[in-house]
């Protein structure tokens, strides 16, 4: 594993008003990233970015290729500029959603095939969310209280309640219809697990559920190209990096309804050698879990326009 760095970026729920755009408005890297994904969606992106309204962006299918441009043009843009050159870049990894904006900084998948990837699996995963009433809950605990917990859930109730993500070391997150969400919540509390906190999300994500919106993202990856990445991309549904085109494919399908492995990402990534990681936006959510996951890693956040004006590589 060349160089330390890893870049990694963040999934659905980071979005917020003003994301990337406000870096767009200063570096034209960044506004050509935007200017492209605004051709691909029909749409301008980078107003909806810009000014809103928040709920629009929280529109699945706006939010999903909303994060991902704001990602790709910050990134673009410390590229351009000599500040994020690509012989100091030794992998990537992405949350859920942010797993196709890390396969785009690794040459994967050009940037408008990421963006219709994203688009119509933010409109399987929408439908798949309308179809069943359902949600996901965060829970401190580790994987086996929370499997266990689920499992408990599901014999009293029929119904899909499973473990969706594995944020860090404690900070697990479920998803499930509603009732047998509820029940897990309540089986959890009776395993030690203080006071789960409900997530504000569409639906069940990366549950059984979403299987749907897996279908969706299937169909739509067989008309783009797929190419071996220039650096490590650790997937989120092994804890492994993966380069060969069809095994990306597949596990790009398996996520949709696969558990979140980012923790075991992390610690993949640790390693092979990284030392410093550099989170792309929006938002912060990555470094924090980083540092629950190995404080020794040095993370560097680029959330707004002027961290970006700041932003140096450094020495590691």
């Amino acid at each position: 594993m060349s160089g330390s760095t890893v870049l990694l970026f963040p999934g659905q729920g980071a979005q917020h008003v003003g994301m990337g755009a406000d870096v767009a408005a200063v570096d034209a890297a960044a506004a050509d990233v935007f200017a492209r994904a605004g051709r691909v969606l029909g749409f301008d992106l980078r107003r909806v970015c810009a000014e809103g309204p928040a709920d629009q962006l929280l529109r699945t299918d706006v939010q999903q290729p909303a994060i991902l441009a704001a990602g790709a043009a910050v990134v673009s843009a410390l590229r351009a500029s000599g500040r994020l050159p690509d012989a100091a870049v030794a992998g990537a990894i992405g949350l859920s959603l942010g797993e196709f904006t890390a396969l785009w900084a690794a040459g994967a998948l050009a940037l408008e095939d990421a963006l219709v990837l994203v688009r119509e699996r933010g409109l399987g995963m929408q439908e798949a969310s309308a179809a069943v009433p359902s949600g996901m809950s965060a829970l401190r605990c580790e994987e086996a209280v929370a499997a266990d917990a689920c499992a408990k859930a599901r014999a009293r109730t029929g119904g899909v309640c499973v473990v969706a993500n594995l944020n860090a070391p404690g900070q697990v997150v479920v998803s499930g219809d509603l009732p047998t969400l509820a029940a897990a919540e309540e089986e959890a509390k009776t395993l030690g697990v203080r006071r789960p906190i409900r997530l504000e999300v569409a639906g069940a994500f990366h549950s059984p559920l979403m299987a749907p919106g897996a279908r969706r993202l299937e169909r739509a990856l067989a008309t783009v190209t797929v190419s071996r990445p220039r650096f490590p991309v650790w997937s989120n549904v092994t804890g492994r990096a993966h380069d060969d085109p069809a095994e990306i494919r597949a596990n790009l399908v398996a996520q949709v309804t696969s558990p979140v492995r980012f923790m075991d990402d992390v610690r993949a990534a640790r390693a092979a050698g990284m030392t410093r990681a550099v989170e792309a936006p929006p938002g912060l959510v990555l470094t924090g879990l980083m540092g629950k996951i190995d404080p020794a890693v040095e993370v560097k956040s680029v959330p707004n326009a002027d961290a970006f004006a700041a932003f140096s590589l450094g020495s590691a």
